[in-house]
């Protein structure tokens, strides 16, 4: 069974259950299987979902024809690849819905953080820095990072001011406290990465799942 969706952002508010708990609102789905592939003809198991639609003008020829073997109108604005233990159990053109989650559901959700711009170090990384006061003159700065003789280089890794944010990131462990099927909405408990609007993937959570009983 497929136990991932494609959704959006939408933005935070709060339920009441039993207390007032912090969710995220995100529309997931419905996303339609563009291609499924087995290890007989790929060598692996997988379904290919995709997300949104583009107009016919901004699409492709290849994409409208990759579309068109699905049995969709219109070309997917998102694909994504989602890996499978056993064969696929859906064929091209079928929709996965947020009705393949439940609640009280573990999840893991995957975005792209917000975009800070170019940061120092003390932001970008947390660096102490230096004194503050007493006539320092050395406060947000990262320091010696090489020696002329020892090391006689700079370290790979070693922490620089530069671009900070629009990196993949995974938040694992999510409750799913609410799922609406009318509206397409998945309320997950806490805070996902990305801004109001940005795409989402959703999964059955990796490490959080509990133990079937014998």
């Amino acid at each position: 069974m497929i136990n991932t969706i494609i959704g959006k952002k939408i933005g935070m508010t709060q339920v009441y259950d039993d207390v007032l708990v912090p969710v995220t609102v995100v529309e997931a789905g419905p996303c339609p299987v563009v291609q499924v592939k087995t290890v007989d003809i790929d060598g692996y198991n997988a379904v290919q979902l995709g997300y949104s639609a583009k107009k016919a003008k901004n699409a492709s020829k290849a994409e409208l024809n990759h579309a068109k073997k699905a049995g969709l109108e219109s070309a997917p604005r998102l694909l994504d690849e989602v890996r499978l233990t056993d064969a696929p159990d859906v064929k091209p053109g079928d929709a996965i819905t947020v009705a393949t989650f439940t609640e009280g559901q573990i999840v893991d959700v995957i975005g792209v953080s917000k975009g800070k711009g170019f940061a120092g170090v003390v932001k970008r990384f947390r660096v102490a820095g230096g004194p503050a006061s007493h006539g320092s003159m050395f406060h947000r700065r990262i320091g010696s990072v090489g020696m002329r003789q020892t090391p006689g280089r700079v370290f790979k890794n070693q922490k620089m001011p530069g671009h900070m944010g629009i990196q993949q990131r995974t938040v694992q462990n999510l409750r799913i406290v609410r799922v609406d099927v009318e509206k397409n909405l998945l309320l997950v408990r806490g805070a996902i990465p990305g801004a109001n609007g940005d795409t989402v993937v959703v999964r059955s959570a990796i490490k959080g799942q509990k133990k079937a009983s014998a």
